[in-house]
């Protein structure tokens, strides 16, 4: 039982690690993370209010909750690529603009997917059709979407911070 522990006790203390030298950068990533989860949800709830309504004609009868979750993570998105892109990931640059953004549009067509997905269970599979079941699944969808982006972006958008970069190669 005694190795078990050490090495639970050793994984740990990777992580405590890995979270200390990226602090700085997972602080700016929630931020525009919580600003990007207050211009989607408004944008959800302003289409849904306005022109897809239940009552309304626009995109069909059944899809119109999807439709608004999907342009509102549309425009979410452009928001985070935005922020992130001057704020969070400055100067973590991996590849030239144009392939940069296509590539942070394909993590986030993964998270979009993600996030649809979740509300179109939700609310066509589980029949959970209310306005609060709708916002509920779009929440969920929008946690899963978040980490699925940190992933994504870490990996294959956006240089590590430099002082994390740094600190990885002197070990």
């Amino acid at each position: 039982m005694a190795p078990t522990y050490r090495r639970l006790r050793s994984c740990l203390v990777s992580v405590r690690s890995w979270v200390r030298r990226r602090a700085g950068q997972l602080a700016r990533f929630g931020a525009v993370g919580i600003a990007g989860i207050v211009v989607n949800l408004a944008v959800f709830n302003l289409l849904r209010w306005g022109p897809l309504s239940p009552d309304s004609e626009v995109a069909g009868d059944d899809d119109r909750v999807v439709t608004a979750k999907i342009i509102a993570t549309m425009v979410s998105i452009l928001f985070a690529w935005w922020a992130h892109r001057g704020w969070t990931f400055r100067g973590g640059r991996k590849h030239r603009p144009s392939r940069e953004l296509v590539l942070f549009g394909l993590v986030n067509l993964a998270a979009l997917v993600l996030e649809a997905a979740t509300v179109a269970v939700s609310h066509h599979g589980l029949g959970l059709t209310s306005l609060l079941a709708d916002n509920a699944a779009s929440l969920l969808g929008i946690g899963l979407g978040t980490v699925a982006r940190y992933i994504g972006y870490s990996m294959f958008v956006f240089d590590p911070e430099p002082d994390a970069a740094s600190d990885e190669r002197t070990r």
